[in-house]
């Protein structure tokens, strides 16, 4: 199977998404999963069979370093 970005998540069946702990009660939360080829996939919990963002685990970690250091503060307010 390639991995694309946009792919239908629902297509996604042999992973195990991984919601974080920070998520709250309303499901206003993302998903993640680790894919093979050192890939991760992205979905919104509340629509579990949409589109899913992959990624390198490289480029994922250079987000999540960007948003420790504040990078996206002005993007959320």
């Amino acid at each position: 199977m390639e991995f694309v970005n946009g792919m239908q998540a629902s297509a996604l069946v042999t992973v195990t998404w991984i919601k974080s702990s920070h998520s709250n009660a309303t499901g206003n939360c993302v998903e993640m999963a680790a894919l093979p080829g050192d890939l991760i996939a992205i979905r919104n919990s509340r629509d579990p069979h949409g589109p899913a963002l992959v990624c390198s685990r490289d480029e994922f970690a250079g987000f999540v370093a960007g948003a420790r250091e504040g990078g996206f503060d002005a993007v959320i307010g």
